[in-house]
């Protein structure tokens, strides 16, 4: 692909208020106006340039959208305090009640909950597919589909969407195609491929340091001002904003994500490689064996990679258990939910990030109790990390002694 994202987001310079190389922060809750009609006109949307309340927009957040619109080749973007607080007013944005949305069944726990358990109150269901299955995609949508939501790479069982083919869909059926691309920035470009609206959790790589929650949603211009509205905006109206001090955060860790995106890929690449020669059922999409290895080739930005996300399958929970355990003892990482941070974390999702979903639905999908994911960290010596990780499972008889 010809679209490099990197370049956009390095050709954003912003000057501080005194010349500084990074931004000023705007710590305001609140701004003033020189003329009462212009805080009219600024409530009713039409005062471009003036900041209304932090909870519509701020300077320190817009940078950051800015930033991350470039990133992902959108009009624009908005900021949010969390990835659920950018993904719940997008659903609730595009459907009403007695709308449908059709959504990959391998998803972040916390939205299919929001899918499975939250949304129906208000008569918007949803039917949960599996994404690699166009003709089963299409074949799900009815006269209420207003929805096709689903995640580049899935979380945590690593499946690939189609995303332009799955663009072609929406737009033949006049829906839109809601992708979450928090697995693979940089990596895919869902927006380029036809997706509608790009939702990242900003807590991960994008981040990459583990101490700020965040989300964001890419899209058109109209899109984000009906999400900022003052009258019925989900994002205005539910409040779920990023603290300006926070945005300043994240953008100064976006300069970097290009760099930490290559060595996070290079380092899941050589990890799931020997992991494989070592027999173990090891998933991961720059593996020839991944069933969507080619379709990755073809959506790739490629010199990113394939992402630092891998699984292996240990055989039961105990053992994932005790291994991630003894391998935290060593300093390999650590037994933590989240990814995108400079060590490796691993856990076991069926019973962390995925247990929302029902146990009978975990084992049709095929997340099995014995499935570690790991978010592979930035390791200068990976031939180091990789020979102590396969001591430990030596010592828990998970491989052979020869």
């Amino acid at each position: 692909m010809s679209f490099k994202p990197a370049n956009r987001i390095q050709d954003l310079q912003y000057f501080g208020e005194f010349g500084g190389v990074n931004p000023s922060i705007s710590d305001s809750s609140t701004y003033t106006f020189l003329s009462a009609k212009t805080m009219f006109d600024t409530f009713e949307g039409n005062a471009d340039g003036c900041y209304l309340y932090s909870r519509h927009s701020s300077p320190s957040n817009l940078y950051l959208g800015e930033a991350l619109a470039a990133m992902e080749g959108t009009e624009t973007a908005n900021v949010s305090a969390s990835g659920m607080g950018a993904i719940t007013p997008v659903l609730l944005q595009l459907c009403q009640a007695g709308d449908h949305i059709v959504s990959s069944r391998t998803i972040y726990g916390g939205t299919y909950a929001f899918l499975k358990n939250f949304i129906p109150r208000f008569q918007i269901n949803t039917s949960f597919v599996d994404i690699t299955k166009l003709e089963v995609v299409e074949a799900a949508i009815n006269k209420n589909t207003k929805v096709i939501f689903c995640e580049s790479i899935s979380n945590p069982l690593l499946e690939v969407a189609n995303i332009a083919a799955l663009a072609k869909i929406a737009k033949k059926h006049h829906i839109k195609l809601v992708v979450d691309n928090t697995f693979s920035p940089l990596t895919i470009s869902p927006s380029i491929l036809g997706a509608d609206v790009v939702i990242h959790s900003l807590t991960k790589f994008i981040n990459g340091s583990s101490d700020t929650v965040g989300g964001v949603v890419c899209g058109t211009q109209e899109f984000i001002n009906q999400l900022r509205n003052v009258n019925d905006g989900a994002c205005m109206l539910l409040g779920s904003t990023m603290d300006s001090l926070r945005a300043a955060s994240v953008l100064k860790n976006l300069r970097t994500l290009h760099i930490r995106m290559k060595q996070h890929s290079k380092n899941a690449m050589y990890l799931a490689q020997k992991f494989e020669l070592d027999g173990l059922k090891t998933v991961y999409p720059g593996l020839k064996s991944h069933p969507s290895h080619e379709l990755f080739n073809t959506m790739m930005n490629t010199e990113y990679g394939y992402s630092g996300m891998l699984t292996i399958d240990v055989g039961s929970l105990d053992k994932a258990n005790e291994l991630m355990e003894l391998m935290q003892k060593k300093s390999l990482g650590y037994l933590a939910v989240s990814l995108g941070f400079y060590k490796t974390l691993f856990s076991a999702p069926g019973s962390s990030t995925s247990s929302e979903i029902p146990l009978e639905e975990q084992k049709e999908m095929g997340l099995s109790d014995g499935l570690i994911r790991f978010s592979i960290g930035l390791d200068d010596d990976i031939e180091r990390t990789y020979q102590m990780m396969n001591q430990c499972m030596k010592q828990l008889n998970i491989l052979s002694l020869h």
